[in-house]
């Protein structure tokens, strides 16, 4: 159960970076907490390390597009 949680909230933070950019907003802020779930969620197990590494530079690409 524990996992599930820590899954939903990076789809969260995932969400709201993507509607931020889209909204033309500044990312900057949000893309570190991101990147910073992502890292704690790989070094716990919860996802894995090259999942959580792939996410992020998508997520960067997207941010920097």
């Amino acid at each position: 159960m524990r996992n599930k949680s820590v899954k939903t909230s990076l789809k969260t933070l995932e969400k709201k970076l993507r509607t931020a950019k889209e909204a033309g907003e500044n990312t900057e802020e949000l893309m570190k907490q991101t990147q910073s779930a992502i890292h704690k969620a790989a070094k716990k197990g919860v996802v894995h390390k090259k999942m959580a590494s792939r996410k992020i530079s998508r997520l960067f690409k997207f941010a920097n597009a």
